[in-house]
């Protein structure tokens, strides 16, 4: 199943099926969905030109984040591969859709791109084994986690470079695990203005999906609709020699296997 959020004219995110070229509401919401529920058969057609998209899961409980989680990532970064997973979070103002203009605030001027897999917590875990953490995720999206890389390095808690306004676009689309296919042989691209930024695949990461679900609910429980953002391959501006930056104008994509193309544009914030 293949599932957006778009805005009503109520300002209210409503959900909507994909289903090849055609859009339907969903005649439900996201929890329901969760649980088993199917959409409505027959539901209002919409065209997808014409809807502004909210993000694919409008308000997540939580933002988890894991840090340093493909090995060529941590080597740019001039650190050792993590021998446990690296948590951090982003606050709900971080949080944006596909097609939202990012600003760049003044407090920054290292604003840098993340392309990365985003897991969906369907089932709620707490304790869950690592063979079982797998059944708790109900699908995937792309996630961009955009850093400030100034204000990530002033301490060692990452939080204050992570979670500026829409500084965690996700979508376009939420796609159940059983459509999005093999993780490990998932391609993950970012390009900046067109420029090929990180292409590497999710199979590359330190830690997978079920060693991080079944770490991470060992130690705080995780509920549905909690989104994880699991990391970033190598190729990210402040590991490059020439520091590429992220500037206003610049066109952001992230495009991870069959979760189609999160595209946002960087602006000038006052």
């Amino acid at each position: 199943m293949k599932l957006l959020h778009y805005q009503a004219a109520n300002g209210i995110p409503r959900l909507a099926v994909v289903e090849g070229n055609e859009v339907r509401d969903a005649g439900r919401d996201l929890l329901q969905i969760f649980a088993g529920q199917k959409p409505v058969a027959g539901g209002k057609p919409l065209e997808m030109g014409t809807l502004r998209l909210a993000p694919c899961v409008p308000r997540p409980g939580k933002i988890i984040c894991i840090g340093l989680n493909y090995r060529r990532h941590a080597a740019e970064s001039g650190v050792a591969v993590p021998s446990k997973p690296i948590i951090f979070s982003k606050l709900p103002n971080a949080l944006a859709a596909a097609n939202d203009d990012i600003p760049i605030p003044p407090v920054t001027s290292k604003c840098d791109y993340e392309a990365e897999l985003v897991a969906v917590i369907g089932r709620s875990a707490h304790n869950v084994a690592e063979a079982q953490a797998l059944d708790c995720v109900w699908g995937f999206c792309n996630g961009n986690d955009v850093s400030a890389r100034d204000l990530q390095e002033q301490s060692s808690q990452w939080l204050l470079g992570k979670t500026l306004d829409r500084f965690g676009p996700i979508g376009p689309w939420l796609v159940s695990r059983d459509e999005a296919g093999d993780l490990d042989r998932m391609p993950i691209r970012c390009t900046v203005n067109g420029d090929v930024r990180q292409n590497s695949v999710v199979g590359d990461m330190v830690f997978g999906v079920p060693e991080l679900v079944s770490f991470i609910s060992r130690h705080f429980p995780l509920d549905p609709g909690d989104i994880i953002f699991t990391g970033t391959p190598e190729g990210v501006a402040d590991g490059r020699p020439d520091h590429p930056w992220l500037k206003p104008g610049d066109e952001v994509v992230v495009e991870i296997g069959r979760l189609g193309r999160l595209v946002n544009r960087m602006v000038r914030s006052d």
